[in-house]
């Protein structure tokens, strides 16, 4: 086995135990905690005994002291001399925040715990004594509280009698070792128990008492399995009712699995979220657009045709072919774009410019030879403090936005690591690739091509991310893609020559999928953008989607055509009636605001 990077015994470590154990403990357990901007551990052997980095005092009670100690929140520990109104109200903002988070999740749980429905035994019939009673009924039920689920957890009269504090303390970790026992048995992932049906069960076990027996394998697979599917079908009846109110979009996407086999999935999306429709199998069939178009077709017809907006699929041309044939038979739906892949293509494309390109493929080979030997991986991670380089992101590009990002972070320890003695000892790193890797740090053009790199990508992941989040979006892509425009011009000192070609590739992949009459007519009609700049109804080809939208949203109704774009569209524009209520303006100020409620 490999050694531990980290320890002081390491070969090749220059620096002394004291500076060591000072780097280690600055900032523990790797914790993003605003407390520890302003103070550190100092005790190796008591991490909870803590020094102010503005005035020196010591103190213990961790990090939670350290916000204390700063905000002058009086009780526990004195007041930080020297911390400034701004880092006050700051740390006691923290605090607060905090408080609120906690609070809201212990109300959540309660919810979720007081949501659980197991009869009590005095409702079943079953008082009586012990012979005619349940097995799950103990000696001690007697002297315990009727458990009533419209009692509150916090009430007194809901607190189960125990006989003494430390017994009870043991009984429940016992408890919690079979819980744990049970996920590494099936190697069940830890983070399946944070989760609200996990709560639920525990609830209703513990509720129903000793001598509960788990279900079969039997009654998984089949009834409990239908008696499900018929809860979920009735938890969905107001997505049902909110499509017929307010409309929903289509969603379709291939995927292939892990044993190559090709599957459809189908989704419907309205205001209150996403569901489920259905998926199959489709590896035998060639996925043409007559074949794609009948699939979406036969889930209009099934979610109702009158009830259907848009139509979204990614940016494949048997999809576009499926677009024109479905304008045939159902004018008034529209088919709009993935816009997370249309925005995926376009910074694929402009990474592929030579500009860009070369940095990127210099990062990509350094992680690739970091990760590729576990001596190089464990000096970085040591140099790191064992923070990694490369980042997942929702997309390829999305990872290598990020990576990119992660190396400008820990540029100072990468550019040591490259400098150390240990580095130029790995094996590794004195064979070719290894000298191009140890190359790459310690070029100054290279950490200039990132950060060039991270100001032009910056604006456009930004929508990336805003358009492949849960909340609602299209009325915000067209202006935040106009808005990363702006950014990338000054990212590029306002020299056309420099952005000109990234504007091509912007606009050649927006044509057509993120700039059709629903996106044009979103973006007027979002009062973020068109109430703080009313020269937008003056763009001729805004107001041309616009009315193209009418058309083809009121395909044929003329009547209902010329109310909208003469009347209401009007009242919007002037800002007339409720439009021009002070508290209509003031809340459509911010980019949190959801346009559709508003």
């Amino acid at each position: 086995m490999s050694s531990n990077p980290g320890t002081s015994s390491n070969p090749g470590t220059s620096s002394n135990a004291t500076v060591e154990i000072s780097d280690v403990l600055l900032h523990k357990r790797n914790s993003d905690d605003l407390g520890w901007d302003f103070g550190k551990t100092y005790d190796p052997n008591n991490k909870d005994k803590v020094e102010c980095l503005l005035c020196g005092h010591r103190m213990s009670g961790g990090v939670r002291r350290i916000k204390e100690h700063i905000a002058h929140i009086r009780g526990n520990v004195k007041a930080c001399p020297k911390s400034t109104k701004e880092e006050q109200e700051k740390c006691k903002n923290y605090i607060d925040n905090a408080k609120v988070k906690k609070r809201a999740k212990i109300e959540h749980q309660q919810e979720v715990r007081d949501s659980v429905t197991i009869e009590s035994d005095e409702e079943d019939g079953c008082e009586g004594d012990a012979t005619t009673r349940r097995k799950k009924i103990g000696p001690m039920d007697r002297y315990s509280t009727p458990i009533d689920p419209s009692i509150p957890l916090t009430s007194k009269q809901f607190k189960q009698q125990r006989m003494d504090e430390a017994i009870w303390k043991e009984k429940i970790h016992k408890v919690k070792q079979y819980v744990a026992r049970w996920l590494y048995a099936n190697a069940i992932p830890f983070n399946a128990i944070d989760n609200d049906e996990f709560r639920q069960m525990c609830e209703a076990i513990g509720r129903f008492g000793p001598g509960f027996e788990g279900p079969t394998q039997y009654e998984c697979r089949e009834k409990l399995l239908k008696e499900e599917v018929e809860r979920t079908k009735g938890l969905l009846k107001p997505h049902e009712e909110e499509r017929k109110r307010t409309g929903c979009s289509i969603m379709t996407d291939a995927w292939t699995d892990v044993k190559r086999r090709s599957i459809m999935n189908l989704c419907v999306h309205c205001k209150f979220g996403t569901c489920f429709i259905g998926s199959k199998e489709s590896s035998e069939e060639a996925h043409t657009s007559e074949y794609i178009f009948e699939y979406v077709d036969a889930a209009i017809v099934q979610v109702g045709a009158e009830n259907v907006v848009q139509v979204v699929t990614d940016n494949a041309s048997n999809n576009m072919g499926a677009k024109d044939l479905l304008k045939d038979k159902r004018p008034n739906i529209f088919w709009s774009s993935c816009a997370t892949h249309t925005i995926n293509l376009m910074l694929a494309a402009i990474g592929g410019m030579p500009r860009f390109k070369k940095t990127l493929d210099q990062a990509k080979a350094f992680t690739v030879f970091v990760y590729s030997h576990h001596k190089t991986l464990a000096l970085m991670r040591k140099n790191t403090k064992k923070r990694d380089i490369i980042r997942p992101g929702v997309t390829r590009f999305a990872s290598a936005f990020l990576t990119l990002q992660s190396l400008m972070e820990k540029k100072t320890e990468l550019r040591g690591m490259a400098l150390s003695a240990e580095w130029e000892q790995c094996i590794h790193t004195k064979k070719p690739k290894g000298k191009i890797a140890t190359a790459t740090l310690i070029s100054r053009a290279f950490w200039n091509g990132v950060s060039h790199c991270l100001k032009i990508f910056e604006p456009l992941v930004k929508v990336l991310r805003l358009v492949d989040g849960d909340g609602p979006s299209m009325a915000f892509v067209y202006g935040e893609i106009l808005q990363a425009k702006k950014e990338i011009m000054v990212a590029s000192n306002n020299l056309e020559a420099n952005y000109k070609p990234i504007f091509d590739h912007i606009e050649k992949k927006m044509q057509g999928r993120l700039d059709c009459p629903l996106h044009l007519t979103a973006y007027a009609l979002n009062p973020y953008y068109s109430y703080s700049d009313p020269s937008i109804f003056l763009d001729s080809a805004i107001m041309d989607g616009l009315i193209e939208c009418a058309e083809i949203f009121y395909h044929g109704d003329y009547e209902i055509q010329s109310q909208i774009l003469n009347g209401e569209f009007l009242k919007f524009k002037n800002q007339q009636g409720l439009f021009g209520k002070a508290i209509a303006k003031h809340g459509c100020q911010k980019i949190t605001f959801v346009p559709g409620k508003w």
